[in-house]
């Protein structure tokens, strides 16, 4: 297939574009067309720096062959077979490998692997598991879950519900759900350099809506260790560790959303290692196949899985599933993204990085608009006032500014939020920050 240009370039009308202004893209377009390394080029043949890892997803970069490769042989051997009441080796032998790099390490026994489609799809799966699993238990009255405003748990009606942005809930109805308190203080912890010091005492927001609620009717609490969606909101300290323990003196189960933070994004292989802080879920997408295949895989622990292991041996113990879990081609690929991963040391690599990273954001501190810069590993925020009247315009601004100068980053309101591949170099970071820099000093 010939590369495509702006001679042969497609017709924008026929595709819905998902959480894009689709009248504003089009009328304006920025189309990618290659990939390959840290790189994408443009339909005008010019590079772009990414600086978001394409969506959160690409942490070894673009165009891995190792990967295609695997895929390439998988679809000629089997392209699909089906997982209800069959099996396919490869599915079983990807659950293997993910389960010796299981969230939390051997003591923690999150090595019950279910696979789904998408993130959207691991936090749905999440859900229904817990409700499952409380019901299987004897507490069949426990059917609310607990989410957290600002948080992002992907678009299904589940994950809207205990997702706490509100355009992606306001047109829908949801399910049983209730919101603790965000972590986002800007007032307190304005340009912190990792961790914040203030905010502990949200945690207790758990405690206050067992007490109004009632424990019995709480089934799970769902959260992002570090969220990023909403703009890059980071845990205060001691946070994670007294939600797990508010949730262990309620039973309630504890759900960590590790699509963004999943496969070596804050240094260590999931941000549970990180934290020291073990789940009783655990959601993933995006990195699990480096966003060449979509896939998604929910880490239960051995206490949730073997919970539900009841009644006969004939009778189906979870009454859910997707055509496309452990599909063989996806599968193929996740494998051969963890062969990179580990050859390249990237599951902890960004604990390399994450002083330069932290060093190289803070430089813009002292720029046009900025009023505060958050960092965890190989992830930053920088945060700029709004215009009067036109919230989000600047930071939109600004992005449009970096790419058209060859830098791809992610707004999300006047957030810009960045993610780059994992295997980014220290000239990488530099090139990113200094783009940055300069498109603030364009943007009034």
């Amino acid at each position: 297939m010939d590369q495509i240009s702006k001679t042969n370039a497609p017709v924008l009308d026929n595709f819905w574009m998902p959480f894009t202004a689709n009248r504003q893209f089009k009328a304006a377009p920025r189309m990618l067309a290659s990939a390959e390394g840290m790189y994408y080029t443009d339909l005008d043949g010019n590079r772009v720096l990414d600086g978001t890892a394409g969506l959160w997803c690409c942490n070894a970069g673009h165009g891995r062959k190792k990967i295609s490769q695997a895929v390439e042989r998988q679809l000629s051997t089997m392209d699909f077979a089906p997982t209800f009441q069959m099996g396919h080796p490869i599915a079983f032998d990807f659950a293997a490998r993910l389960a010796k790099i299981a969230p939390g390490g051997a003591d923690a026994k999150l090595d019950r692997i279910f696979f789904t489609g998408s993130g959207s799809e691991s936090v749905d799966t999440a859900l229904k598991i817990a409700i499952a699993y409380q019901r299987a238990i004897g507490q069949g009255t426990r059917t609310r879950i607990i989410g957290r405003e600002k948080g992002y748990h992907g678009v299904g009606f589940g994950g809207i519900s205990v997702g706490g942005l509100v355009n992606n809930r306001r047109m829908f109805p949801q399910i049983p759900a209730d919101h603790m308190r965000h972590t986002l203080d800007v007032e307190r912890n304005a340009f912190t350099k990792g961790l914040p010091d203030h905010g502990v005492e949200l945690a207790d927001d758990l405690e206050r809506l067992v007490q109004l609620h009632g424990a019995e009717t709480i089934a799970a609490v769902i959260v992002e260790p570090m969220s990023g969606s909403a703009g890059v909101i980071l845990p205060p300290k001691g946070y994670l560790e007294k939600l797990r323990a508010t949730a262990d003196k309620y039973g309630i189960l504890l759900i960590f959303d590790e699509v963004i933070t999943g496969f070596g994004r804050l240094g260590t292989p999931f941000a549970t290692d990180y934290f020291g802080v073990a789940p009783d879920l655990v959601t993933t997408a995006k990195g699990l196949t480096n966003g060449t295949i979509p896939m998604g895989a929910v880490f239960a622990s051995r206490k949730v899985h073997d919970g539900l292991m009841v009644g006969p041996e004939n009778a189906i113990e979870l009454f859910h599933g997707y055509t496309y879990s452990g599909h063989p081609v996806a599968c193929a690929a996740g494998i051969a993204t963890l062969d990179v991963y580990e050859e390249e040391g990237l599951l902890t690599r960004a604990a390399d990085l994450s002083d330069h990273w932290q060093e190289a954001l803070h430089a813009l501190k002292d720029h046009p608009h900025v009023t505060d810069i958050r960092n965890l590993g190989l992830v930053g925020a920088v945060e700029l006032a709004p215009r009067s009247g036109a919230p989000g315009t600047r930071a939109y601004d600004v992005f449009v500014d970096c790419f058209s100068k060859g830098l791809l980053i992610r707004v999300t309101g006047d957030i810009i939020a960045l993610s780059p591949p994992l295997i980014v170099e220290k000239s990488e970071i530099e090139t990113i920050v200094s783009k940055i820099g300069d498109a603030l000093k364009r943007v009034a």
